[in-house]
């Protein structure tokens, strides 16, 4: 079966951003961190993990449906609770690109990855809203 071509693209969009974060969090200068005030340091972690939850999120998802698109999985196996995006509050709230405190690096993980997130969960409605109208 062949893969719709928004997939690609989000997938591959997904998997940069996910290697980008990685490198950001991994290789980012701490030392120029340590001379903020806490409070600031602190915000930097939550801010990763932000990051973070919200591009797993949207890769398990796609992995999700990669399976249906390869008829590992049905589509309303893939509309269940267990492969629905998830991430609540956290993951959909879009702040943090705008407070200056934060690294500018940082700061364009956060926005990117809160656009793909909600791309991404107009497409989960979507694919669910058409499992509830086959079934």
């Amino acid at each position: 079966m062949e893969t719709p071509t928004f997939f690609n693209g989000t997938y591959d969009e997904t998997m940069a951003l996910l290697i980008e974060a990685r490198n950001y969090i991994a290789y980012h200068d701490a030392a120029s961190h340590r001379a903020l005030p806490p409070h600031v340091r602190l915000q930097i972690s939550y801010e990763s993990m932000r990051v973070t939850s919200r591009l797993t999120q949207v890769m398990a998802w796609l992995l999700a449906q990669r399976a249906v698109h390869a008829g590992e999985m049905t589509r309303e196996q893939a509309a269940s609770d267990d492969f629905a995006l998830s991430g609540g509050d956290i993951c959909t709230d879009p702040s943090g690109p705008d407070n200056e405190q934060l690294p500018e690096g940082l700061r364009s993980l956060l926005e990117r990855s809160h656009r793909l997130y909600m791309r991404v969960a107009r497409l989960d409605e979507r694919a669910r809203d058409a499992v509830a109208l086959a079934g």
